[in-house]
């Protein structure tokens, strides 16, 4: 519970994994913004970013992976913040026309929203991102040199940022998995868009997101699912992670808001083999398992703890939970 008596919960799908909710384009939004209305609620921006559109709420805070991970471990709090300070890191790969749409973009977001996107920096040399898809059905990949995004967020950092987008260019990815489409595979780039973050995050403490930039930005009409809709109508994905960092809550080692102060987790069923849930269960802390959130994974309660309470749904856990908040009211 935070210190203004409500409470606080955390909603998690991790990426690359072939979720069915949240595996696509924000397609988990819908289910986490209903829990945002009983308690506040730390998401990953797998959750809640969908290209042109976020899932986010102002009852939501936007925490990355690695960050996530060194909360649950009691390393770092968060410290709710607003009208962050964004700079923007653009792959040196990127051709000149797709930087266009993209800078274009920045534009378009900060007239619609008033989000204060500061400045941009190309890396001084490209990044060299590549990515695959595993036997298991789990997207991973490879950067070749991440050290000149470092180099290229300090230069923001430096300006006054405290909010980082990274911009890389990635191949197109529809060979690397053609039934992501039609509802039914891995995201191909999202495993190694969470090293991309992860690193950054790591060495510098900071509030990051990524989005991927492709050489071919035209808008297709052919028709798929609905859950990766979002990623099918827009010429970039920047839009999602700039909402999302707006208002991103700083990474702190003192004060705001501790491991101490979280209620719940919830997780799909079979992806459980991670730190928050790790920790979770040994704080005491509940970890609620969604049977209709399946994965490529098989880390179900049964490998992990018995105090992990398994539901069928999402909207069975989420009356669950106000359940327990009514009778604890009482």
């Amino acid at each position: 519970m935070l210190e203004t008596g409500e409470k606080l919960g955390a909603f998690i799908v991790p990426t690359g994994i072939g979720a069915s909710i949240g595996g696509y384009a924000g397609d988990a939004s819908t289910y986490a913004r209903k829990f945002a209305e009983i308690s506040k609620l730390i998401v990953n921006p797998n959750v809640v970013n969908a290209g042109c559109f976020s899932g986010i709420t102002g009852n939501m805070f936007y925490v990355e992976g690695y960050s996530l991970d060194e909360f649950f471990k009691g390393n770092i709090n968060l410290l709710p913040s607003q009208n962050n300070k964004i700079g923007v890191v653009f792959d040196k790969a990127i051709p000149q026309d797709v930087l266009n749409v993209h800078i274009n973009t920045i534009n378009a977001v900060k007239t619609v929203y008033g989000i204060d996107i500061f400045d941009y920096e190309l890396t001084e040399c490209e990044v060299g991102v590549e990515f695959q898809m595993e036997e298991s059905g789990i997207s991973t990949g490879t950067v070749k040199n991440i050290y000149t995004l470092k180099s290229a967020c300090e230069k923001l950092i430096k300006k006054g940022c405290n909010a980082i987008a990274l911009v890389c260019l990635f191949n197109d990815p529809e060979e690397d998995n053609p039934d992501y489409a039609n509802g039914s595979g891995t995201d191909p780039v999202g495993g190694v868009e969470a090293v991309l973050s992860h690193y950054i995050s790591k060495e510098l403490c900071i509030p990051c997101a990524h989005s991927p930039a492709f050489d071919d930005y035209q808008i297709y009409s052919d028709l798929v699912d609905g859950r990766a809709a979002a990623e099918y109508i827009t010429p970039t994905f920047l839009p999602c992670i700039l909402i999302g960092l707006n208002n991103a809550p700083m990474l702190v080692n003192k004060g705001g808001i501790s491991i101490d102060n979280l209620d719940y987790l919830v997780m799909p069923y079979d992806s459980l083999g991670s730190v928050p849930v790790f920790e979770c269960v040994k704080r005491g802390i509940k970890v609620f398992a969604v049977k209709e959130n399946v994965t490529a994974l098989n880390v179900t309660p049964k490998k992990i703890s018995d105090k992990i309470i398994e539901m069928p749904d999402y909207e069975t856990c989420l009356k669950y939970i106000k359940g327990l908040q009514l009778q604890e009211v009482h």
